[in-house]
């Protein structure tokens, strides 16, 4: 104790110097906390949700927490006694892998990647009946991206690459120091649309066409039922004209959210318009260039699932009317580009709830973004949040939305059964059967992805082991806000706890963990781990 006691003084030390990157003014909190007004069941008064792309939990973790340390590489050095991770240790899974291809190593100079098929039914069928070993052939994506190589001469073989600390060495380091799960998967199988959904109200049910022939998206009827594929929301300006879709009916959590007036929004880069017509219709044309061979357009409709829902969508990508009103109900309805969540946070106004999402250079996803970018922008944000006060009562949750395809040895429990024509899993047209009354299309749990917890609550260098999916991040917000269930044939209220990461009993809070938003490496440990009760 006498060691912790002195380490958190030293770390004083530090602090001040530390809290100058903040951007001007975030210190002021020249605002008001609405997010303070409400009633929690714990002491966390703020979560800001991160909902990254198409990471597999081996694609990052596969060998955590050791870390290959070439020299001219950023070096990963892991803590004592870090817990035993369900990754490719086990088992000699990295060099007696029963798939086609072995496991291996990417290093920093191939950070961009070709991006892996991770529909819905090619990732039931690498999964092959539990045996975990058609990756290759049912997901791997090898070739040419922009006209340039993107596999690294392991043409399908590339689905069975991963990272190791010294590139993805920011997470790597948030784990060490806050909470992992290891244990943690896609609600269902498929692409980004669905797990956005997920995300939002824990099911895909209810979609609708707006527009469009193709049903290739739809499970169970020729414009309506189960959606299992990418495409855009039919209540906003910057989609695909000629095809969208909308949920027909049901909540999500921002409308459980909006009946308890708990300030809330959706953050997305490239959101706010680069023109609007006369008919006050919104272009999203903003680009940005990463490492990527390409210019990327920053804003992905169908990667905000807000967008889908007649109450909760903001069509025509409107501003909030003051930046008093971030987080609350006005011509915004909650919709928000990126640079707002900065701005709240900077002028005291930041919302009990914040989901946010990068720029399409910086989400992770392969083809239009990489780990190092992700990194540069995950650092960034979260580097702010825990050098404002806001970071005494925050909680941090970093989360995908699917896999991309990427190989994960670990197959999920199957909680959600599904006898569609789409379906793989235990046999053609097959994941199990339908039970009766439920609509087809839901097969999941689905690939295994990175869940971590940020926060002065969160458990250090602990590993949880209990499963979860992504519905578990709703269930969160509804028991800590007390909002109740989403219902209908919602995952929340199956969706395991995340409680088990948090510590909300000690005196002792994990430290904030300042890093280099390029390296991932750590610059240090501003301030002290003593507080007085909670």
């Amino acid at each position: 104790m006498i060691r912790e006691c002195l380490r958190g003084v030293a770390s004083l030390l530090t602090a001040a110097a530390l809290l100058v990157t903040a951007p001007a003014g975030l210190m002021a909190g020249q605002g008001r906390d609405f997010a303070e007004n409400f009633h929690t069941a714990t002491p966390i008064k703020h979560i800001v949700v991160i909902f990254d792309e198409n990471v597999s939990f081996d694609h990052y973790f596969g060998t955590y927490p050791y870390a290959t340390n070439p020299g001219s590489e950023p070096a990963f050095h892991a803590l004592p006694n870090t817990p035993r991770v369900n990754n490719l240790l086990s088992g000699g899974l990295l060099d007696q892998n029963p798939n086609s291809a072995q496991p291996f190593r990417l290093d920093r100079s191939q950070a961009w990647t070709c991006d892996q098929n991770h529909s819905y039914t090619p990732e039931q069928l690498a999964f092959d009946h539990g045996l975990m070993d058609k990756f290759p052939q049912s997901t791997g994506t090898g070739g040419t991206d922009y006209g340039v190589e993107c596999d690294y001469g392991h043409g399908t073989g590339l689905v069975m690459g991963y990272y190791d600390g010294n590139t993805v060495a920011a997470l790597w380091n948030y784990a060490q120091h806050f909470a992992m799960s290891d244990n943690s998967y896609g609600t269902m199988f498929g692409p980004s649309t669905p797990g956005a959904l997920d995300l939002a109200v824990g099911t895909t049910s209810n979609v609708m066409l707006a527009h469009g022939s193709s049903t290739s998206a739809i499970v169970n009827g020729q414009s309506s039922g189960t959606l299992i594929s990418d495409i855009d929301p039919a209540f906003d300006d910057c989609s695909s004209q000629s095809s969208n879709a909308y949920v027909t009916s049901g909540k999500n959590i921002g409308d459980l959210l909006n009946a308890k007036s708990i300030t809330w929004g959706w953050f997305q880069g490239g959101f706010a318009p680069t023109a609007v017509s006369g008919a006050g219709v919104a272009t999203c044309g903003a680009t940005s260039k990463g490492l990527p061979p390409a210019t990327i357009t920053d804003y992905v409709p169908h990667h905000n699932p807000f967008q889908y829902f007649a109450s909760t969508a903001n069509p025509h990508h409107l501003p909030p009317t003051s930046v008093s009103t971030i987080g609350q109900t006005d011509q915004a309805n909650h919709q928000y580009d990126l640079s707002l969540f900065y701005t709240a946070l900077q002028q005291g106004y930041l919302s009990a709830v914040s989901f946010l999402k990068a720029k399409a250079f910086q989400n992770a996803h392969p083809g239009n973004s990489d780990p190092l970018d992700e990194q540069t922008w995950l650092v960034t944000v979260i580097d702010t949040i825990e050098s404002s006060p806001y970071w005494k009562d925050t909680a941090i949750i970093i989360n995908y939305d699917d896999s991309d395809g990427w190989y994960d040895h670990q197959m999920d429990t199957v909680v959600n059964q599904s006898d569609s024509n789409n379906d793989d899993l235990t046999g053609p047209g097959t994941c199990g059967a339908t039970p009766s009354g439920a609509a087809p299309g839901h097969c999941g749990y689905g690939p295994r992805l990175p869940y971590l917890v940020i926060s002065p609550f969160a458990k250090q260098n602990y590993v949880d082991n209990r499963m979860i999916d992504q519905s578990s991040t709703i269930r969160f917000i509804e028991d800590n806000w007390g909002t109740g269930r989403i219902g209908g044939d919602s995952n929340d209220a199956k969706a395991g706890s995340i409680m088990g990461m948090f510590d909300f009993a000690s005196f002792y809070q994990a430290p904030r963990l300042i890093l280099d938003p390029t390296t991932g490496e750590i610059v240090g440990f501003p301030g002290p781990l003593l507080v007085g009760g909670h």
